[in-house]
């Protein structure tokens, strides 16, 4: 893990756009998602498992007055180098696919508070 590039959890976290924008400036510019062979980059035909995922940060937010902005944020780095995001709902609204998906990375880590 590169810690140069992570964000830590004292950044200025407000909301969700302003992390990912944060993350993109640091690399993680892909678009994950979770389709039934693996994490993939929206647009291409590369394919990654669990055990080639890092979860290198994340972050949940709360909606405050509207439970479907519920949401987590993973900032993930694959075996190959590529960096990129991948947002899941949390709770009642969570996408199963994604769930079981992260359920199944063993190299997670949350950046200590700076």
């Amino acid at each position: 893990m590169d810690n140069e590039h992570v964000i830590g959890t004292s950044e200025s976290m407000s909301t969700l756009s302003e992390i990912m924008n944060l993350a993109a400036s640091r690399g993680y510019v892909a678009a994950f998602k979770v389709a039934p062979e693996g994490l993939f980059v929206a647009d291409t035909d590369r394919y990654f498992s669990p055990a080639q995922t890092h979860i290198e940060n994340f972050y949940r937010f709360e909606g405050a007055s509207n439970p479907e902005d519920m949401s987590i944020l993973y900032l993930i780095e694959t075996d190959d180098g590529t960096k990129g995001t991948l947002v899941d709902a949390y709770g009642t609204y969570s996408d199963g696919r994604i769930s079981d998906f992260i359920k199944a990375v063993e190299d997670i880590h949350k950046a200590a508070s700076s």
